[in-house]
């Protein structure tokens, strides 16, 4: 691998890597992404799904058996079906998920594009994701793919992460803040 291609370090970021470097000269980058995103929202919204990804329980060839029947109803390309293969002979199925985002990470990398990962209480209405986007692409000056993720104890607000650079918003740190300056106080 040459220092100019993108990569990530880990298991995750190994196997990510090998992904991307295949996909990059089968000419598929954008395909594989197509199928692992579908992939992954198939993982998050189907629990027996999730359990046979992360379970040890389960052999190879269950998992295989089960994975190659979900790939080709679901249209995945032969490379990124023989990938998801290699994943589970290797016994690494459990961290296909980072491998994914990994990939994402490695994809958007190469095309000079920015992440930032978006956190908010209640899950975000398109035209405030958009909205929210067109800001930081006007900040950073790049182009800047948002992750968006919920969590509720943050009673309000954002936060939001780009590269080293945290913005937090939150209702929750706020009144942390409060809590804090008027224990000083007090």
């Amino acid at each position: 691998m040459s220092a100019d291609k993108p990569h990530a370090s880990g298991v995750a970021g190994r196997y990510a890597t090998a992904l991307f470097e295949l996909a990059e000269q089968a000419g598929a980058l954008d395909t594989v992404a197509a199928d692992l995103t579908g992939l992954n929202d198939l993982i998050n919204t189907s629990e027996d799904l999730k359990r046979l990804v992360r379970s040890p329980v389960f052999s190879t060839d269950d998992q295989s058996k089960a994975m190659t029947a979900l790939l080709a109803k679901a249209g995945v390309q032969t490379l990124t079906q023989n990938f998801i293969g290699v994943v589970i002979s290797n016994r690494r199925i459990f961290a296909l998920q980072d491998m994914i985002r990994a990939y994402g990470q490695i994809l958007a990398q190469s095309r000079g594009e920015i992440s930032a990962d978006v956190t908010s209480a209640h899950p975000l209405a398109d035209p405030q994701v958009a909205a929210l986007k067109a800001a930081l692409n006007a900040a950073m000056g790049r182009d800047v793919q948002i992750e968006t993720r919920v969590d509720k104890e943050l009673l309000g607000g954002l936060i939001v992460k780009v590269g080293s650079r945290m913005i937090d918003s939150s209702l929750r740190t706020k009144l942390n803040n409060l809590k804090f300056a008027m224990k000083e106080a007090g």
